[in-house]
Formats: C-alpha cells, sequence, structure tokens
C-alpha cells in the first residue's frame, strides 16, 4: 500500500513537472514574441523618426550663390526635425519664371519661389501666389527690424506679397593700382560723369593698352543711373499710385546717359563688351578697363580674384544733378497658392530662419548679397570680414545713404522686362557709333508702346 502511494505520488509529480516545463516553454515563447512585438510597437511609436513636411523651393542661384544657400538650407534642415526643405536650382529668373507660369495651380508647382524685383507685379497679377501679409499678420511678425532700403521695394500699400532675400545694388569697382599709375589719388574715386571722363583720359594716356571705363548694355544698370537723378522709371510715382500709362522720365534725364557714354566713345576710352557682363568683369580682372559698373553682389568674388587692389565706390552722377541714391534689385521669396496649410506654414518657418542675423550674416560674408536684417552686420563674422577687406562695407553704405523717393523706391509693373530688353538695344546702338538722338526716341517709342500693350492685354 505504501509503495502504491509512493508510485502514484512520483506519477503525480512527474506529471506536475511536464506540464510545467511545457507550460514554461510555451510562456517564453509568448512572451518573447510579446515582448518583440511590443518593443517593436514602442520604437515605431517613441525612436522611429516623424515624416517631415517637405518645402519645394525653386531659386535662381548659381555658382557660389549656389553654394551658400545650399548651406543654408542644409543647416535649417539639420536645425530641426519637423521640416525638409528641397532647394532646386530652376536657371536664370526668365527660365524660373517660365517654369512657374507653366505648371502653376498644378501638384508640379512649388512651395515657394525666388523670382527677381521686376516680376514682381506679374507674380501678383498670377493670381498663384499667397501674399506673405497673411502669414505676417497671422504670426505677428515684425518687418519693421528689416533694411528699411529693401523693404521700401517690396511694400506696396502696405502690404508685403514676398519676402525680401537676395538684394543687391550697383557699384563701381576700379582698380586702385591703374588709378596710381595715371596720377589719380585710388581713395578717392570720381563721383559724376564729368570726373569719369576726366579720370579715362588720365589712365589711357598712363596706359594705351587699357581703357578708362566700361558699362554693360543692361537695362538694370541704366535703370539705377536714372534714379540715382532722381527720376522716375514710370509715371504714376513709378506705378506705385496707378497703374503707369509712359515713361516717368525727362528727356534731360534720360539722354544724359546715353550722352555720357557717347563722350566715352568718342575718346576711344570705353571698352564696349555689349551685354556681357561675365566678359566685362573678366575684362577687369585682366587689367583691360580701369573702372567698371556691376552689382554689389559681385563683390567679393572680385576682390578675391582680383590681382590687384580693388575700390569700390557709390554709382555716379551727372555733375549738375545732386545724387539720391540706388534702388534695390535681386529678388524675393514668393508663397505659392494651392498648397495645404501644413506645407505653407513650414515654408513661412524657413523663410524667417533666412531673416535671423546669423543667417544674413552668413549670407552677406559669403556672397555679397545685403543683409536683410541690418543686425547681421553686428555679428563677429561679418566685422571680420570688414576688416580684411573694407571695400564690402562701402555696398551697405550706399545703400543706407539712399533717400527713400518713388525714384529710389523702384517701379512696379509687369512689363519691365520687356522695358529692359528696349533699353539694352538702345545702348548698344550707341556703343557702336549709332546716333544718340536716334536711338533714344526709338527706345522710348517703343517702352511706351509695351506700356501700352501691358494696359491693354489686362484690359485697362
Amino acid at each position: 500500500m505504501r509503495k502504491q502511494f509512493i508510485l502514484t505520488s512520483l506519477m503525480m509529480l512527474l506529471v506536475v513537472i511536464l506540464a510545467a516545463c511545457s507550460s514554461g516553454e510555451g510562456s517564453s515563447e509568448t512572451e518573447a514574441e510579446e515582448n518583440t512585438t511590443g518593443s517593436a510597437t514602442e520604437t515605431t511609436e517613441n525612436t522611429e523618426p516623424k515624416e517631415k513636411q517637405v518645402v519645394t523651393f525653386w531659386h535662381s542661384m548659381g555658382g557660389a550663390g549656389q553654394e551658400a544657400l545650399n548651406a543654408i538650407v542644409e543647416s535649417y534642415n539639420n536645425s530641426q526635425d519637423e521640416i525638409q526643405v528641397n532647394a532646386e536650382y530652376q536657371g536664370t529668373y526668365d527660365e524660373s519664371l517660365t517654369k512657374f507660369n507653366a505648371v502653376a495651380g498644378s501638384e508640379s508647382a512649388p512651395t515657394m519661389i525666388q523670382t527677381f524685383e521686376i516680376g514682381t507685379k506679374a507674380m501678383i497679377n498670377s493670381g498663384q501666389i499667397v501674399p506673405i501679409q497673411e502669414f505676417i499678420d497671422a504670426d505677428g511678425y515684425d518687418m519693421s527690424g528689416l533694411e528699411k532700403n529693401i523693404t521700401n521695394y517690396y511694400a506696396l500699400d502696405g502690404t508685403f506679397y514676398s519676402m525680401p532675400f537676395n538684394s543687391s545694388t550697383p557699384v563701381m569697382y576700379y582698380n586702385k593700382e591703374a588709378f596710381e599709375a595715371a596720377g589719380l589719388d585710388p581713395e578717392a574715386a570720381p563721383k559724376t560723369f564729368e570726373e569719369i571722363i576726366e579720370a579715362n583720359k588720365a589712365i589711357v594716356k598712363a596706359n594705351p593698352n587699357m581703357k578708362g571705363f566700361a558699362l554693360q548694355a543692361y537695362g538694370w544698370l541704366w535703370e539705377q543711373l536714372l534714379a540715382n537723378q532722381g527720376a522716375l522709371l514710370l509715371n504714376n510715382d513709378n506705378g506705385r499710385s496707378e497703374t503707369p500709362t509712359q515713361i516717368g522720365w525727362s528727356e534731360e534725364e534720360g539722354k544724359s546717359i546715353f550722352n555720357w557714354v557717347k563722350q566715352m566713345v568718342d575718346d576711344e576710352t570705353f571698352a564696349n563688351y555689349g551685354t556681357n557682363g561675365d566678359n566685362m568683369v573678366a575684362g577687369f580682372l585682366a587689367g583691360d578697363v580701369a573702372m567698371f559698373l556691376q552689382s554689389s553682389a559681385s563683390s567679393r568674388d572680385v576682390i578675391d580674384n582680383a590681382p590687384f587692389e580693388v575700390g569700390i565706390a557709390y554709382l555716379p552722377h551727372p555733375e549738375a544733378r545732386e545724387r539720391q541714391g540706388v534702388v534695390i534689385g535681386g529678388a524675393s521669396l514668393w508663397m505659392v497658392d494651392g498648397k495645404s496649410e501644413e506645407e505653407q506654414k513650414a515654408a513661412w518657418e524657413f523663410m524667417k530662419y533666412l531673416q535671423t542675423p546669423e543667417i544674413q550674416a552668413q549670407w552677406h560674408v559669403g556672397t555679397g548679397y545685403f543683409a536683410i536684417n541690418p543686425s547681421a552686420y553686428n555679428e563677429q563674422v561679418v566685422k571680420d570680414a570688414y576688416a580684411e577687406k573694407p571695400q564690402l562695407q562701402v555696398t551697405v553704405d550706399q545703400l543706407q545713404d539712399t533717400k527713400s523717393s518713388f525714384a529710389t523706391q523702384g517701379a512696379l509693373m509687369d512689363m519691365l522686362p520687356e522695358g529692359r530688353k528696349i533699353m539694352e538695344t538702345a545702348l548698344e546702338t550707341v556703343y557702336n557709333g549709332g546716333d544718340v538722338e536716334e536711338a533714344y526716341t526709338t527706345a522710348v517709342d517703343q517702352f511706351n508702346a509695351a506700356i501700352e500693350k501691358a494696359n491693354a492685354a489686362r484690359g485697362e
């Protein structure tokens, strides 16, 4: 009996052990699966990166400008984990605008686009943009801290349609060594048309292989020389009070530029590079010409590459006219309509990032474009750059010395790109020995016709 009891107990114990082992193995596998599943779920919820909101940014920055922009975009993308900005080069401003018009209103359109300043009216009239004033108001963003002589151009009746970005004005570059060789003061560049004519003669006399002055046949430069006299490009306050109906400058103001160039051509002191600005800069660096006008955005590149000391001076003006200053050039950033609220808000965050002093300082020093936010000039990187290349500060001084008026605020109309081409043709005619009176009269007639045609196309 006792043996039977012991045997029964042993059998029961064996059943319990086997059951426990079976249960333990099953539990381990199940727990492992649960732990694995739970761990994966937990990883997905807690550590897997959240999908970023993508912002497609079309731009027209090439060369050093593109390198600087790409560095800024990369720094922004790495600074946070919610927004991914994809910067995509679209060619020149004209090419980019043509592409935009082809895809506007479709899914292929970008979130934001960089457009040159004379495309302002065309962008507004397109009906394919959202004024950034809506984001400024919703965010309580203060635009008053930005450079006034830049925001003046982009503020229309108190409304900002786009965010200023890369801004520049023309300046005069000159070869200090050539000035010294000609007996001219290298620290006192000519200020007037007349002074340049006289300096040219001294330069050519000292070096017959060098011309005195070059002016690219570029409508933007002609507009700047006009504005520096206080002259309007278009009537009705440069198109800021009402839609323009004709040109705004007087015959004396307009012809002064043509006659100035004609005098230099006749003196054989003028270097004719036509519309090719790259060749003009190359000619300056090679010592073929002593002075030229070009965008301040080229300043860093010209200074770094010249085998001689480069001087930078204010834009010249006729002796009979007081200097008024310059009109901002460059481009601004536009918010494209038809995108989701989240996508537009993400683009707005990036626009604000671009205006911070640190980023604007980096942009200014790296390219030569102005800092939209003047606080950037207090950054150490800018102070160091000015200490090394004091010419860079001259470009900023000229902008900040500009007298605010409708002339220096700049013109607004959708036909301005065509207007520039008209003036370029007229300038080239004079460069090649053509008659000033004929070239000027033809240009004025064509300019007025372009204004009339543009108004008719809009039913005005």
